[in-house]
């Protein structure tokens, strides 16, 4: 929903520039003396545009999951915003090698990390003195504003603050207003971090930004943050490592712009730093993603966030006030809009030039695979304008993704083709490249990110040209063939099977699964396909017309079968088939778990999965009865030592003996593993007693040898296991750690052997990769009448690691 606000323009004349109102005349207090809610924000945005519709735009190009509207201004001279259309149109020609633009384009966007505060409330001053006293920039610029990415964290913190501050505020960073609670303004209403889902698009607020992203492409993008309150201004240029495809310009536009910064803050005496800590590589930043899009994308960090309120005390005694800190993010947008300004032809030259045909070393990926996960990235590849297609029938010779050696692949014409012979080929090559090559190992976030290997497909990466077929890949009819069928089958090996199992689940159909391979009719049928019959659902009202429209909504090829008498394998009536439980499921939130892990496996139900999730806090977790629930998941986390105390364990592992299921992941595993109820073990490797040596300034460098900073290993899978069923012999694991477990007996479904503690692709320091070998990524444990299920690694990571939910899936479905 795209709506353009125009609701103030029969109420207000135009405006001349001295009567137009500040922020802080318009809201009735000074801007910086209180937060300003959402809603306050969209006010004075309506009537900025009603003041000075020549000037001005403003659009409501969404909304959030709790349905606060999500907002961009644009603004510029009154000829240019005439003519906005045309302008952008023009823009775009530069990426196919054409046009004349001779306007800049700005984006500015603020507050993508909700307690990160100070953002909107500079929006405010920074749009009111473009179109005041800096409107001469607007001559030939424009400048998009998104004034706020994230409402409902900046106004859940905002809230929040406004309870609990004194009165007046306190600069005392021990009182409450400085302490926000495990839910924190940070994420998004399902807890998602969207300063890491530019690239993924998980969530509804990325998903709707980046379809008017697409539409102009900026040539300068700001992202606007905070740090810690001890900590100075960061403005650019970047640090190491930078991406490869980052251009000489790029590099430089970004020490032309910190230059123009450093000059204002220097004459106003405040300290900042550049070229540390925030780096130009992960794809799906604020700052990377417009920067592999052909802009000069910046993250500019302020110190605050959600411990400085008002105003807070520093660690050496000085008070930083949040008009400090909106003064400071006001001077750098006003000073990136100037120098856009001031290179114009610059900008839009090098622009075209980033466009232009690249010499990659890789053309194209050709990619086979499950046709579910094979749709759900072409669907990814869409929402980015990415352009693919289909091969023919052929063996292409190329980079082998499964060996990490040069190999052949036959393709057919079901194979997805991307060229990196396109506008977004930059794009493409980032997102898709086995290995991204690192200039510093020291980095600020994940080092690998393979979409081939997010997305569980056999992938080639070739040195030359393919031609390919553009025409729509159709994989089949859906739908009930056979109203009077003895049964139905479908396969279980991807994600959207689930969802269709779910689906089902929630109409109260039954389902059976079969823990054999078997063939009938003369097809065969692997572990986890599921069954439906008849017979099992004969009670059932509309039980074609349910089970039709499903298979409809879920593309989902349904084998009738008049008969439960199979070829080999399994019957139907035999105890390898069995029946697919309607489990009740709940998930512990609050103080043990990381709010971020926790909002993973919220989202997987509420918005993938769309199965039913209760929500059970650890505050009154030890007064529920847990009898009431089939399963219990532990998110990942770092507070399990706490709150599994005596009465805690005793009290799950007793609901897990009499058939409870318990799903660990991340840091409560490595809390069970201290229990002695529990069979996992954390794996014991030989101390190192060498003493370091190394000048104190390379301490850093000696810690990496331990870190592994978001790396893809190749796992070995045990595919009998129902944990696995659906997958291959192998997997490809992101791990974001060196926690290491030992193999679990007979329980071992996913782990590294002794030879697989090398990354395919990503970092991990030599002695991580020692402690890593012959350890356990996923398996279970039989306890009692029950089953712990252990996820060393988090299949579920940020939402974009496809090819790891079936995984989840079947530790919900198939372990019983």
């Amino acid at each position: 929903m795209v709506k353009i606000l125009r609701s103030l323009l029969f109420l207000l004349p135009i405006l001349s520039i001295a009567q137009l109102q500040s922020p802080s005349e318009f809201l009735g207090y000074e801007l910086g003396s209180q937060f300003t809610r959402h809603h306050q924000v969209v006010d004075y945005y309506e009537y900025l545009v009603g003041a000075s519709p020549d000037r001005m735009q403003l659009m409501q190009y969404g909304k959030t999951n709790e349905r606060r509207p999500l907002l961009l201004a644009y603004i510029s001279s009154a000829n240019n915003i005439e003519n906005l259309e045309r302008i952008r149109l023009e823009h775009l020609k530069s990426t196919s090698g054409e046009g004349a633009s001779d306007k800049a384009i700005v984006w500015l966007s603020y507050n993508v990390h909700g307690n990160e505060s100070v953002s909107t409330e500079a929006s405010m001053q920074t749009i009111y003195d473009l179109l005041t006293r800096k409107s001469d920039y607007l001559e030939n610029t424009i400048v998009i504003m998104d004034p706020c990415i994230n409402p409902d964290g900046r106004d859940r913190y905002v809230n929040w603050y406004n309870q609990y501050k004194n009165n007046p505020n306190t600069v005392d960073p021990n009182s409450k207003e400085h302490h926000e609670g495990w839910w924190s303004g940070r994420s998004n209403h399902y807890m998602f971090d969207l300063n890491r889902d530019w690239a993924w698009l998980t969530q509804v607020e990325s998903q709707q930004r980046l379809k008017q992203f697409n539409k102009w492409l900026p040539h300068v993008h700001v992202d606007f943050h905070e740090q810690g309150v001890d900590s100075p201004y960061y403005f650019a240029p970047a640090a190491e490592p930078y991406h490869e495809v980052i251009t000489d310009f790029q590099r430089a536009f970004q020490v032309t712009i910190g230059k123009n910064h450093a000059k204002y803050f220097d004459e106003n005496g405040w300290f900042y730093f550049t070229k540390e800590s925030f780096d130009l590589l992960y794809p799906s930043y604020g700052d990377t993603y417009p920067t592999y899009n052909g802009g000069i994308g910046m993250t500019y960090e302020q110190g605050g966030s959600g411990r400085a309120g008002l105003g807070i005390k520093t660690s050496i005694g000085d008070t930083l006030t949040l008009k400090d800190r909106i003064s400071h993010h006001h001077t750098t947008g006003l000073s990136t809009v100037e120098v856009a300004s001031n290179n114009v032809a610059k900008l839009n030259d090098e622009f075209k030039k980033f466009y232009q045909d690249k010499d990659f070393k890789y053309k194209n990926y050709v990619l086979n695979g499950n046709q579910d996960k094979l749709n759900a990235l072409t669907n990814l590849l869409k929402q980015h304008e990415i352009e693919f297609g289909y091969a023919s029938n052929t063996t292409y010779k190329g980079y082998d993704y499964a060996t990490g050696k040069i190999g052949t692949m036959k393709a057919s014409t079901k194979s997805l083709v991307v060229s990196t012979d396109q506008a977004k080929g930059t794009l493409v090559k980032v997102l898709f490249e086995p290995k991204a090559k690192l200039s510093d190992s020291v980095t600020y976030d994940i080092t690998a990110w393979s979409l081939p290997y997010a997305y569980g497909l056999d992938a080639l990466a070739t040195e030359t040209g393919i031609q390919k077929n553009t025409a729509t890949n159709t994989a089949g009819s859906f739908g009930i063939a056979k109203p009077d069928s003895y049964a139905y089958i479908t396969d279980w090996n991807a994600m959207n099977d689930a969802k269709f199992l779910a689906e089902l689940l929630k109409q109260k159909i039954r389902v059976r699964y079969a823990h054999k391979p078997f063939m009938l009719d003369g097809i065969e049928h692997k572990r986890g396909s599921l069954i439906i019959t008849k017979t099992d659902n004969k009670n059932v009202t509309d039980f074609s017309k349910i089970l039709n429209e499903a298979s409809i909504k879920f593309s989902k090829q349904l084998q009738p079968t008049t008969t439960g008498f199979v070829e080999s394998g399994k019957d139907f009536g035999s105890r390898y088939v069995g029946v697919v439980p309607d489990v009740k499921v709940a998930v512990l939130s609050g103080e043990p778990t990381s709010t971020l892990r926790f909002g993973e496996v919220w989202h997987f139900f509420e918005q993938q999965l769309n199965y039913p999730l209760s929500v059970l806090d650890e505050s009154y977790f030890s007064r529920v009865d847990l009898s009431d629930y089939d399963i219990l998941i532990l998110p990942d986390g770092w507070g399990y030592r706490s709150f599994l105390k005596k009465n805690i364990t005793e009290k799950i592992t007793d609901w897990v003996k009499s058939g409870g299921r318990l799903i660990a992941m991340g840091g409560s595993v490595n809390a069970l593993a201290k229990s002695d109820s529990f069979g996992i073990k954390e794996k014991e490797t030989p101390k190192d007693t060498t003493v370091n040596l190394e000048a104190f300034e390379n301490n850093q460098r000696e810690r990496i040898k331990t870190a592994i900073t978001g790396a893809i290993f190749k796992a070995t899978v045990d595919p009998t296991h129902p944990l696995a069923y659906g997958y291959g012999n192998t997997y490809f694991t992101l791990k974001l750690g060196n926690t290491a477990f030992n193999y679990l007996d007979g329980g071992s479904a996913v782990y590294l052997n002794e030879n697989a503690n090398k990354p395919v692709s990503g970092f991990a320091g030599s002695e991580a990769q020692k402690k890593i070998a012959e350890t356990l990524i996923f398996g279970t444990e039989n306890i009692g009448r029950g089953q712990v299920v252990y996820m060393v690694d988090n299949p579920l990571f940020r939402g974009f690691w496809e090819n790891g939910k079936l995984f989840f899936a079947n530790a919900i479905f198939m372990v019983n």
